[in-house]
């Protein structure tokens, strides 16, 4: 026997929602004053975006003008700043993702925005270890945790090749509230900070942005500065050894002023030569130390705000009343489940259509019980 299992109509469906309204009045606004209770336990924050664009010109571009300059002092420096630079800005974000550039955010001043006094400044250390504002499973986990694990002395001191368990929770927070991206089309450089207190999210935006550019800089001009520093010191020796060989030369002139013997007056010639060589070498390393300082200038990135820190006014989350309507709706279509598959309406809705014939199970029963009962042929004897 063959049942045709017909689909539900949406006349059903609606019969089957009002049988069940008074779970409706029940789930709905127990789902509300749930979904509120979470949502309310969740505090505010607040977002800034800083934004900049890196200088992008070629070593090789700008060493021409550091090269027109060279060959006047017949130095040839055609040759030397051609290689692309390492330090390449899709990089950026790597590089602000190191435990080292998260452990130089820790000493920044912040201070709140609701403290007019000014007292209560803080490191952004001390403020994501105490001053954060945590939902209320949050700190019944933490205070659950720490009865199990014992807690470790207090290390202020930094050492990014070991840190400690509560300097990696700091260094982690710190990750996932400062997120740098960068356009590969534009290379624009986009940083965002997420925070509590929209006074401290712009100072821990604007603190980032500086030491993104003191990292690049420092980065940049750090073979520059070892050959200004290298110059510096062969300047300095050359000065004394220039004024040591004049000083000499004027003391023995002075005093063999009306000199006659000839060995006097080669020794003063001999002096004089001498000083005349290091001026001559102390000449040169002059010029050579000034090239120097116009290197570490010439090399020095340039960058350009497109959109400088700026506090706040309005916060970016929690979404409390669009996250409420999604639980509504997601615990309305939970209870209309329910109540068509309780009526019996929901199975037949999902079958497909080549699942529609069916059989009885007496029939079947029956068909078994016949087939069991005919004679079975018997084997035939095999010699």
């Amino acid at each position: 026997m063959e049942n045709q299992v017909q689909k539900p109509t949406f006349g059903q469906l609606w019969q089957d929602i009002k049988s069940h309204r008074k779970l409706y009045y029940k789930v709905l606004p127990a789902t509300f004053v749930v979904a509120a209770i979470i949502m309310l336990s969740i505090p505010n924050y607040y977002k800034c975006t800083v934004m900049l664009a890196p200088e992008l010109s070629s070593m090789g571009v700008k060493s021409s003008g550091l090269s027109s300059i060279a060959s006047s002092f017949g130095i040839n420096l055609s040759g030397a700043s051609q290689g692309a630079d390492a330090l390449i800005p899709t990089l950026y974000p790597d590089m602000m993702n190191s435990v080292t550039f998260r452990a130089s955010l820790f000493p920044i001043k912040v201070q709140r925005e609701d403290d007019s006094t000014g007292v209560d400044v803080m490191t952004y250390y001390d403020y994501l270890k105490d001053g954060q504002k945590s939902p209320w499973w949050s700190v019944v986990m933490k205070a659950a945790f720490s009865i199990f694990n014992s807690e470790e002395p207090e290390n202020r001191q930094v050492n990014t090749f070991k840190l400690t368990k509560e300097q990696t929770e700091i260094a982690k927070a710190i990750a996932k509230k400062v997120v740098c991206d960068v356009d590969k089309k534009t290379m624009v450089i986009t940083i965002d900070v997420t925070d509590q207190d929209p006074l401290i999210c712009a100072t821990i935006a604007d603190s980032v942005q500086q030491h993104l550019q003191e990292f690049i800089t420092n980065y940049r001009t750090k073979k520059a500065r070892v050959d200004l520093a290298y110059s510096q010191k062969l300047f300095d020796e050359a000065k004394v050894r220039y004024e040591k060989a004049r000083k000499a030369y004027a003391a023995f002139a002075d005093a063999n002023r009306n000199a006659l013997f000839q060995a006097n007056r080669s020794e003063v010639a001999k002096l004089e030569n001498e000083m005349n060589l290091q001026y001559q070498a102390y000449s040169q390393i002059a010029a050579q130390l000034r090239l120097a300082e116009a290197k570490v200038q010439e090399d020095t990135p340039a960058f350009t705000d497109l959109q400088p820190a700026t506090v706040p006014v309005k916060k970016s989350g929690p979404k409390r009343s669009v996250t409420c309507l999604v639980f509504l709706f997601l615990a309305f279509i939970a209870t209309t489940l329910w109540a068509i598959h309780h009526e019996g309406h929901l199975l037949p809705f999902l079958r497909s259509s080549g699942d529609d014939d069916d059989y009885d199970e007496d029939d079947v029963l029956r068909a078994l019980v016949k087939l069991s009962s005919q004679p079975q042929p018997k084997p035939t004897p095999s010699y």
